[in-house]
């Protein structure tokens, strides 16, 4: 089993004996940018939450650097190195920018002189130095965002899933958004994305899965599966172009 890896291996999930997961087997590689996509109801958003920890899966299995983590806890996943940014709005909207990391900061037991120095440089890396006394209700839709990918980084993690990270935002958001992802993928982490954007995931992933009732149908690179007539059939259209 490789290292620098987080895998699933037949991840199964079932409601009211109707499986919404089925026999998922996926893998990110720290330095790439992976998407799951697929039509709503199609499993993407429960294989998510298994992977994170937000629910335990029926079968199967989540590996994370060699270690078995399927029964651990979402928050020593948290502590093991993976981050994960939800759908909803993750921010205190009354806190300052520099408040609202540090509220993060300050759960770690690290020392006064770690947490100002961890504090400087996210908010440096993420260009938030200028808005870190601005109360986030204050930010646009882009800054937001910015806060909310800050805030996960804090822990240091090795691996984020990211879950619907365009939605919300205008058009040159979602261009931050990517250079962002395009940046973290760079300094080495490994990310897991899923979005309704297709065209915005596409553009930045390096392959991407696309799941239809509960099973991968199909992955590879977007050229591969924008010339794929199965995936335009299933999920993309058979107009679609990039």
């Amino acid at each position: 089993m490789e290292e620098h890896l987080l895998k699933t291996e037949n991840l199964s999930k079932s409601y009211r004996k109707k499986k919404i997961v089925d026999a998922v087997s996926i893998y990110i590689q720290k330095g790439e940018v992976v998407g799951l996509l697929g039509p709503n109801g199609a499993g993407k958003t429960t294989t998510f939450y298994m992977i994170v920890g937000l629910i335990s899966p029926d079968k199967g299995k989540i590996f994370f650097d060699n270690k078995d983590i399927t029964k651990m806890p979402m928050y020593k996943r948290a502590r093991c190195g993976l981050g994960y940014l939800s759908q909803e709005p993750s921010i205190f909207r009354k806190l300052t920018v520099e408040e609202n990391i540090l509220a993060v900061l300050e759960t770690l037991h690290l020392g006064k002189k770690e947490i100002k120095s961890r504090l400087a440089m996210r908010l440096e890396e993420l260009k938030l130095t200028s808005l870190a006394a601005n109360p986030a209700y204050t930010l646009s839709g882009g800054e937001r965002r910015r806060l909310e990918i800050t805030r996960c980084l804090v822990t240091n993690p090795s691996f984020i899933l990211l879950d619907e990270p365009f939605s919300g935002v205008d058009p040159i958001a979602v261009f931050e958004v990517q250079q962002m992802i395009a940046d973290l993928k760079n300094k080495g982490l490994g990310i897991l994305l899923t979005d309704h954007n297709v065209r915005e995931t596409l553009s930045i992933t390096d392959r991407s899965y696309i799941m239809t009732e509960g099973k991968i149908f199909i992955s590879g690179n977007a050229q591969e599966l924008i010339n794929n007539p199965e995936a335009k059939k299933v999920y993309l259209g058979e107009k679609f172009v990039m």
